[in-house]
């Protein structure tokens, strides 16, 4: 009779159903208790927890019987608890009716790995609610939640071009056919799902054959284990060109991929990795095909709307250079004519005159920006074809072998 006193048992969490949390960021909810007569609870805890784990089985066999090998590895992220009905050794009575206790924890603030499901490991957070009361068997509730750590393609080490050459000698059975290569570009290594990559390639195919190149984007879950690595690799989207005849070259200018809807790229999980890759190859008939690979990071934060490699990349260099650019203009005007700025009156004194020791004491103690401008419209010096600094005569002149 004991499980009919309680007629609700629920948890909630605050905010829509599919709500996505990141690190240091609150996780809020309520308990729900609603009780048809008065019982007596022990314990009333909200558990949080934040764990990486892969497992698979291998098996070998050994004469007659078989051998199982279980791999599994486990890391957790974040352990949370909060006692809503603390055990204090003495029993707390609840009436009968609804009863309802808010609660509320904070994610570490150090970096979570994004939310993950695979075919031997899984990346889960979730809410556990117990409920603790004598001679009764222990009510659980679990809600699970997801978390995304957010990847800013915006840097630069994500925004640099990436680009690669392959080549290989085709050979079908002992016969060498020719040589078929590959060059590949793309703009950048990072992209958000939704993009399209545009594929700048060249393919030369020296052979006595067709080939067909290719290129398609591909998906690597990696998962460890007790030292031991077991991969699972997918194709979620792929691009197909047109056949290229032998002996003859083609060329892409910017080929369109589209990224379809995939999960953020995992890199910092240590037994848990999801990677892609672009792979641009050449199908050839009878033989192995030749395949270039190209990095990609699925990001979570899209391109900036004004930003582009170049901005990105010299962004950190812009306040320091904005001077110059102000100062000094990218095709400088030619200096005057040194009539138009020097009178002949000032010219043959400037000749006869001696010149006294320029003062640059006060350059130090103006702006640089302002010190460029003079030194650029400082007139030129004066010409003369006599030596200002003639060698006395009473020198003797230096014997080159002592």
């Amino acid at each position: 009779m004991a499980f009919q006193s309680v007629k609700l048992f629920a948890l909630e969490l605050d905010g829509p159903g599919d709500a996505v949390y990141s690190s240091g960021e609150m996780i809020s909810g309520v308990v729900t208790l609603e009780l048809n007569r008065e019982i007596r609870v022990r314990a009333l805890r909200v558990l949080g927890r934040g764990v990486a784990a892969a497992h698979w089985l291998e098996n070998r066999s050994v004469g007659v019987n078989t051998v199982y090998n279980d791999y599994t590895s486990k890391i957790t992220y974040f352990r949370k608890r909060q006692h809503l009905i603390r055990d204090n050794g003495e029993l707390t009575v609840l009436s009968a009716g609804r009863h309802e206790y808010p609660f509320s924890f904070q994610l570490p603030e150090e970096t979570l790995v994004t939310s993950f499901e695979g075919k031997h490991g899984s990346i889960r957070y979730w809410v556990k609610v117990k409920l603790h009361r004598p001679w009764a068997a222990v009510k659980k509730i679990k809600k699970e939640f997801t978390v995304i750590e957010p990847i800013d393609i915006n840097t630069p080490s994500l925004l640099a071009p990436q680009a690669g050459t392959k080549e290989k000698m085709a050979r079908i059975w002992y016969r060498n056919c020719g040589q078929v290569s590959i060059t590949a570009k793309i703009d950048r290594k990072g992209y958000t799902p939704g993009e399209v990559i545009p594929v700048f390639a060249e393919f030369d195919n020296s052979t006595s054959r067709s080939v067909v190149p290719k290129a398609y984007i591909t998906q690597t879950q990696t998962f460890i284990a007790r030292g031991t690595m077991k991969q699972k690799r997918a194709v979620v989207a792929t691009l197909c060109g047109d056949i290229l005849g032998a002996r003859r070259r083609e060329t892409w200018h910017g080929r369109a991929i589209k990224i379809p809807p995939v999960g953020p790229s995992i890199l910092q999980c240590r037994i848990i990795k999801v990677e892609y890759m672009l792979r641009v190859c050449v199908d050839v008939p009878g033989t192995s095909k030749l395949s270039l690979e190209l990095p990609l990071v699925m990001g979570t934060i899209p391109l900036h709307p004004f930003g582009s490699r170049t901005s990105s990349v010299s962004s950190q260099y812009s306040v320091n250079m904005e001077w110059l650019r102000m100062a000094i203009p990218e095709q400088p005007e030619p200096p005057p004519d040194y009539s138009a700025v020097v009178s002949d009156e000032e010219a043959v004194q400037n000749s006869t005159a001696v010149q006294p020791q320029e003062d640059l004491s006060g350059v130090l103690q103006r702006s640089l920006m302002a010190y460029v401008q003079e030194f650029r419209l400082r007139p030129p010096p004066v010409y003369s074809e006599v030596d200002p600094n003639p060698q006395p005569i009473t020198m003797r002149p230096r014997c080159m072998t002592c």
